[in-house]
């Protein structure tokens, strides 16, 4: 069953944030993932989206997959840049089995 990865992000830096994107890019591929939307300002048409944050969604094969990646030496070096670069809430949601 897919798994879907959910990311709310703040921009803090934007030139470390493009460093970020670019590791994360490349170690999501690594682990079969691939981005559904990327970095998109979400209409609200219900409640409220603040203006400074973009929604991320990247699917993975499964939740393993999902979670190798995450904790994977490939992306490790994603993960220290984001620190500096972006405040984000991160979700691992499972996708509706058929």
């Amino acid at each position: 069953m897919s798994v879907y990865v959910i990311s709310e992000v703040e921009v803090l830096d934007e030139e470390r944030a493009d460093t970020y994107r670019a590791l994360a890019e490349d170690s999501i591929r690594r682990h079969g993932g691939r981005y559904l939307v990327r970095g998109a300002v979400p209409d609200a048409v219900e409640g409220t989206w603040p203006a400074s944050e973009r929604l991320v969604v990247i699917e993975f094969p499964d939740a393993e997959r999902a979670r190798e990646w995450y904790a994977s030496a490939e992306y490790a070096p994603a993960l220290t840049v984001r620190k500096s670069a972006l405040e984000r809430r991160l979700l691992f949601v499972d996708g509706v089995s058929e």
